[in-house]
C-alpha cells in the first residue's frame, strides 16, 4: 500500500466513531415520523400527584399553578404540590395562594432539585393519595392533554413516561428559536426514533412521570445537575423503559440573555459530560454482555458528544479527507466517503428538527447563526463548568424579572 492508502486508513480509524455517532442520528432521525397518538382510557381512574420543584419562584408559580389547575382531568384524581425548596422569597405563600399543596424544605447541605423531589415523591408514597407522580418544573405550562396520555401510557403498562418538552417564548429572540430547533431535535426527533424502536426515549427532566410502584423498586436517588439522566440510567439498568408521550406537551421558557443561557448550558453540557465519563463505557459493555437493547441504546445517547462537538469533528474529518484526496491524486477517498456521511446525516438530522420546531422560515434564516453557536457552545466546553455544587440550586434569571 502507498503511503497516502495508509494516512487513508488512519483517517477513517479517527472518523469512525464520529461516522458511528452521525450514523445512529441518522436513524433516529429516518425513524422520528409522527403516529397517531393512542386514545385515552374512559373513565379516567389513575391518581396523580403533580409536583412543581422551586426554588425562588414567587413571580412565576402562580401561573404555573393556575395552568395545571386547569388542565383535562379529573379534579378529584389530581393533586398539585408544590416544593419551596430553600426559598428565601414568597414562593410558598403565592403557591397556597393559587391552590397548591405546599411542602417548604430547608435543608443547608442537601441542597437541589433531586433532593426536592426525593422529599416530594417520598410525601407522595406516605400519603397514598396518588398511583404516580409527575414533574413540572416551575417555569412552565402544559397541555391540556398531559394527564390523559400519561394515565393511557400507565395503563398499557409502563412505569416512566416522558412528554414532549418544548419551548414556551420561540419568536423571543434568534437565540430562542435556534434553542426550538434544538429540542426539536434533541427532544422529539430524538425521543420518537427511540420510541420506535421501542427502547427508552430518555427522561428530560420536565414533563415526566413515574409510578409509586417503580419508584419502591428504583428510589430516586439522583442528585447531580442532570437528575433526569442519572435517574433514566437507573431505570434501564432495572429493566424499565422511559415511553414517549408526544402528544402532550410542557413548555419551559428560555433565557434570550447572552449571561444567563451561558450558565443554563454549562451546568448542562457539563453534568451530561460528567455522565458520560461515569456511565457511558460500562453501559456499552453491560449492554453487549447482556444483549441488551434497552442498556445498547442508552450508552449510545449518552456517549454521542453535543451536536456543536460532533460537527466540528466531521467538518475537521471532511477538510482533512478533501486534502488527502487532492494531494493523491484522487487514490484515497474512504476517509472522504466516511466524512461525507457524516456531513448528510446532521444535516438531515438539523433539517428534521426545524421541520418538526414549527419555527418556520425564520428560523431556517436563523439557522445562519448555528457557526457563531457552534463556536460559543465549544467556548463553554473548554471554559469548563462553574463553581455551584454537586446539584445545587443554580436559579435562572426568567425573562420578566429582566424588564
Amino acid at each position: 500500500m502507498t503511503v497516502w492508502t495508509w494516512v487513508d486508513v488512519a483517517l477513517c480509524v479517527g472518523l469512525l466513531p464520529v461516522a458511528v455517532g452521525c450514523g445512529y442520528l441518522l436513524l433516529l432521525t429516518l425513524l422520528s415520523g409522527r403516529k397517531a397518538a393512542p386514545v385515552p382510557p374512559s373513565p379516567a381512574t389513575r391518581k396523580f400527584d403533580v409536583i412543581i420543584p422551586s426554588h425562588n419562584e414567587e413571580l412565576g408559580i402562580a401561573r404555573t399553578v393556575a395552568n395545571l389547575s386547569a388542565v383535562d382531568y379529573p379534579a378529584h384524581l389530581r393533586r398539585i404540590i408544590v416544593v419551596a425548596d430553600n426559598c428565601s422569597d414568597a414562593t410558598a405563600e403565592k403557591a397556597r395562594e393559587a391552590g397548591a399543596t405546599v411542602l417548604e424544605r430547608q435543608d443547608a447541605e442537601k441542597r437541589g432539585k433531586g433532593y426536592a423531589l426525593a422529599h416530594a415523591f417520598e410525601r407522595s408514597q406516605r400519603d397514598g393519595f396518588a398511583d404516580a407522580v409527575v414533574v413540572v418544573d416551575a417555569d412552565t405550562v402544559v397541555s391540556s392533554n398531559l394527564l390523559h396520555a400519561f394515565s393511557r401510557r400507565l395503563e398499557d403498562g409502563a412505569h416512566g413516561v416522558q412528554a414532549h418538552y418544548g419551548v414556551m417564548n420561540p419568536t423571543a429572540s434568534w437565540r430562542t428559536r435556534l434553542m426550538t430547533i434544538a429540542l426539536g431535535m434533541f427532544h422529539r426527533v430524538r425521543s420518537m426514533g427511540r420510541e420506535r424502536l421501542g427502547v427508552s426515549c430518555g427522561l428530560r427532566g420536565n414533563g415526566m412521570c413515574f409510578t409509586h410502584a417503580v419508584l419502591k423498586q428504583v428510589p430516586h436517588d439522583a442528585f447531580s445537575v442532570v437528575e433526569d439522566l442519572e435517574y433514566g440510567i437507573r431505570l434501564a439498568r432495572a429493566g424499565h423503559r422511559v415511553h414517549y408521550a408526544w402528544e402532550a406537551e410542557v413548555l419551559g421558557e428560555m433565557v434570550t440573555a447572552e449571561k444567563q443561557s451561558r450558565s443554563q448550558r454549562q451546568r448542562w453540557e457539563g453534568g451530561r459530560a460528567q455522565m458520560r465519563k461515569l456511565h457511558g463505557w460500562p453501559l456499552l459493555s453491560d449492554a453487549l454482555k447482556q444483549k441488551s437493547g434497552l442498556l445498547l441504546d442508552l450508552s449510545m445517547d449518552v456517549l454521542v458528544p453535543p451536536l456543536s462537538q460532533l460537527v466540528l469533528a466531521t467538518v475537521a474529518g471532511s477538510v482533512l479527507a478533501a486534502g488527502v484526496v487532492w494531494l493523491s491524486g484522487g487514490t484515497a477517498v474512504a476517509a472522504s466517503a466516511l466524512a461525507s456521511f457524516g456531513l448528510m446525516s446532521l444535516a438531515l438530522y438539523v433539517l428534521r428538527g426545524w421541520w418538526v420546531s414549527g419555527v418556520g422560515p425564520r428560523g431556517l434564516l436563523d439557522l445562519a447563526w448555528a457557526p457563531i453557536y457552534v463556536v460559543w457552545k465549544v467556548w463553554l466546553m473548554i471554559r469548563g463548568p462553574g463553581a455551584e455544587k454537586k446539584g445545587e440550586w443554580v436559579r435562572t434569571t426568567r425573562e420578566a424579572e429582566r424588564r
